[in-house]
């Protein structure tokens, strides 16, 4: 998993993401940040209480589907590749194959 993440204005800088509470919109970066490489995160639950969110503001990224989850517990961040590019020589891929065979 790669060390460096990015984000695009595209996303996070729209009104319907800005109409989020804060806490809820540093959930959705923290997310992003914990990803792997593929997008996907296995443990959302403490990411949130890391950064002090609540299960309120997990609950806003899926209403507003900026993040799906599964049936697992694994979630995967919608727009990932519109925010990372990986280069092939430094890509990992997930662990999370039955998910990502879902998405």
């Amino acid at each position: 998993m790669a060390q460096r993440r990015m984000f695009s204005k595209k996303i996070v800088e729209t009104d319907f993401f800005m109409e989020m509470s804060p806490t809820a919109k540093l959930l959705y970066f923290y997310l992003n940040m914990s990803a792997d490489d593929d997008g996907f995160v296995g443990n959302p639950k403490t990411i949130k209480l890391i950064s002090g969110a609540t299960d309120d503001d997990l609950k806003i990224l899926i209403a507003k589907q900026f993040i799906i989850p599964f049936d697992s517990g694994v979630i995967v961040i919608k727009d990932w590749k519109i925010h990372n590019y990986i280069q092939k020589d430094r890509y990992n891929q997930t662990q999370y194959l039955d998910e990502k065979s879902n998405f």
